[in-house]
């Protein structure tokens, strides 16, 4: 089956193979967040980004395998509602940005900063430190030695804009400021968007949109 990144909350997983890792999106709980699991196709150690909602699901899409670690991209309420309830299960370390870790009630055992590297077996992450939607938002890229980047963007780009700023106008201009250096000035058109809500994007569909999200200032 080809990946489309098209899930429902309720509804199967979608898995996206690639060569040494492989991506399984699911959707969970009231505000249809994003949850991805990785496994080192090599080791098969699995990570976990955003244990937003629905532990009973995310525990089932992880299995008996369990987890080495669990990335929450920001401090947001509902990207870590199962958070608690997974690392219980798993006994997985805890990563998160060093400035949104004190707003996440689960210790944080990895503060993430900008450039850090995270690795899921054999796979390394690099996170980015993007302010605006909060103080400590990050995002982790994989840049694929057989292909294109691939960058889990949390709340910081959607496809359409970037994440809300709450009608602060420095905030917006913090967000927008960082996604274009450290994601689109970084990163090929090919790359894959995995946002924390909704269906995926790819940078090359949302770099010519670039102007008006200026314009528009959200």
């Amino acid at each position: 089956m080809t990946y489309s990144g098209e899930v429902t909350v309720g509804g199967p997983a979608d898995v996206h193979e690639l060569k040494d890792l492989m991506i399984t999106k699911v959707a969970v709980g009231p505000m249809n967040n994003n949850a991805y699991l990785l496994r080192c196709r090599a080791t098969d150690e699995q990570l976990l980004i955003d244990a937003a909602n629905d532990a009973h699901t995310l525990l089932g899409t992880i299995g008996d395998d369990g987890i080495a670690s669990v990335v929450t991209t920001h401090r947001h309420g509902d990207h870590w509602q199962a958070l608690a309830e997974v690392v219980a299960a798993t006994g997985a370390r805890t990563y998160a940005g060093r400035y949104d870790a004190e707003g996440i009630p689960v210790p944080t055992d990895v503060p993430v900063g900008d450039g850090d590297t995270i690795r899921v077996g054999d796979v390394e992450l690099t996170a980015r430190h993007l302010v605006g939607h909060t103080a400590g938002s990050i995002v982790l890229v994989y840049d694929d030695p057989h292909g294109h980047p691939h960058v889990f963007t949390g709340d910081c780009l959607f496809p359409g804009g970037v994440g809300n700023t709450f009608e602060d106008p420095e905030a917006f201009a913090s967000l927008i400021h960082d996604v274009e250096t450290k994601v689109f000035d970084a990163l090929p058109d090919e790359t894959w968007v995995y946002p924390g809500h909704g269906g995926d994007t790819s940078l090359g569909a949302e770099r010519p949109h670039l102007p008006e999200w200026h314009a528009r200032g959200w």
